[in-house]
């Protein structure tokens, strides 16, 4: 399951990238594509932060 769910947030991150490519070429506006890219990668690092983390006894 861990698996699956680094298999999704790395295609949202591609997916968001994409998007992020078409704003810069003026096709979507960059104000709604910049936050889904950031928010994305927030998630990434987010999840690869929290996975071995301590939790107490």
């Amino acid at each position: 399951m861990k698996k699956l769910y680094m298999l999704f947030l790395v295609l949202f991150i591609v997916f968001s990238f994409c998007l992020q490519v078409l704003g810069l070429m003026e096709l979507l506006p960059i104000y709604l594509t910049a936050p889904l890219l950031f928010f994305s990668l927030f998630l990434l690092l987010n999840y690869l932060n929290n996975r071995k983390r301590f939790k107490g006894f």
